[in-house]
């Protein structure tokens, strides 16, 4: 593909975008119960390397999650233990993950290239446990929830269609591995939610393109990257709702160390699904508290009324190219950047919601093997 056939392409990209994110918007949208973390695209994570390039980034993110003004937070309880979906169980508070994401991405060859991400979290949860059964009134009683663990990896193979100088379309499929923890407790005691979890405890398969043109070369830089992922059922009966990403920005270099960055993030998570039995909490607060009524005994798959969500942010930010400042060993190929994720719409559904959002990190890239001639 030419360099005019690439640069009549990105329209069509963005028509593209537009399209599937009204098609998602129109769609219903089912808040998300738990924890996310913000997202962004850094192009030393998506690009493939040169032959036997190695660049690794270091990410520091921080995704608060609260209530959004007119919403009460009331949602189901999820007891996977015991397969069951309570209704109107439970009353959300707020979430915070803190991630800080170790990314190793290497050339094999000019096209092909491998990513290994491994991410570290800490969260912390809390919410009105028992609505309608426990407490004088029925009217629950406080749980938190913390645990700090290495989440689920991702390896990913990267192929780069269009290695222009000015141009570059990389297909990327990957798998999710389940190296999170799924079985850590509240302050109750109880196995925690699966969707606040640090793991989804089964594989997930990703897919993604990402493609980025140089407007006007070496000062203007148009990028767009859309992901799709897929996790199967876990042991425990629940299923992770799929994701799509869809992102599109753009990167003006100001002077030969400083890059002014933004982009539009796009996110729409599905519905989770649940092998349960069906019971709806009494209401609370009540004079009589007591257990939950049955509506169905019967353990089948069964949509979890309150996952899933729908955000749209803007990501303001720069980069600092070290190497551009100081020349050392150290700061050779080495650059730091600083995202503000700052939401636009979000579809919470009476939940929790993502807050602004930070993001810090630092790419350097290491010559591990010299090219061939």
């Amino acid at each position: 593909m030419s360099g005019k056939a690439v640069h009549r392409a990105i329209p069509l990209l963005v028509i593209l975008i537009g399209v599937l994110g009204l098609y998602f918007t129109a769609s219903r949208a089912y808040a998300a119960c738990g924890a996310v973390t913000c997202f962004v695209v850094i192009g030393s994570q998506q690009q493939v390397p040169q032959a036997g390039l190695l660049t690794t980034n270091t990410i520091y993110n921080y995704t608060p999650m609260r209530l959004l003004s007119g919403t009460s937070g009331v949602i189901p309880a999820i007891d996977q233990t015991e397969r069951r979906l309570i209704l109107d169980h439970h009353q959300e508070v707020r979430t915070i993950t803190n991630t800080l994401t170790f990314d190793l991405n290497y050339g094999i060859t000019d096209r092909f290239g491998l990513e290994v991400t491994i991410p570290y979290l800490w969260r912390t949860h809390h919410h009105i446990d028992g609505l309608g059964e426990d407490g004088p009134n029925g009217e629950g009683e406080p749980t938190t929830f913390s645990d700090n663990h290495i989440g689920d990896m991702t390896i990913t193979t990267k192929y780069n269609m269009l290695p222009t100088l000015r141009s570059m379309l990389v297909l990327g499929f990957g798998a999710q591995l389940p190296t999170g923890s799924t079985q850590a407790t509240d302050s109750a005691g109880e196995v925690m939610e699966a969707p606040t979890q640090l793991g989804r405890g089964q594989v997930g398969l990703i897919g993604s393109v990402y493609q980025t043109y140089e407007l006007i070369p070496h000062r203007l830089n148009q990028f767009s990257f859309a992901s799709y992922r897929h996790t199967f059922r876990n042991n425990d009966g629940y299923q992770f709702g799929d994701e799509w990403n869809l992102n599109i920005g753009a990167n003006v270099v100001t002077f030969p160390w400083l890059v002014l960055l933004g982009q539009f993030n796009y996110r729409y998570l599905v519905h989770d699904n649940m092998s349960a039995s069906l019971e709806q909490s009494l209401p609370s607060p009540t004079p009589t508290p007591g257990d939950p009524i049955v509506i169905d005994p019967n353990i089948e798959n069964r949509q979890v009324p309150n996952t899933g969500s729908t955000f749209l942010a803007f990501s303001p930010g720069f980069q600092v190219n070290l190497d551009g400042l100081f020349d050392s060993p150290l700061t050779r190929m080495a650059s730091l950047y600083f995202y503000s994720q700052i939401p636009v719409a979000r579809d919470s559904n009476n939940n929790l919601a993502q807050g602004t959002s930070f993001i810090f990190g630092l790419t350097k890239s290491f010559q591990v093997l010299k090219p061939e001639g």
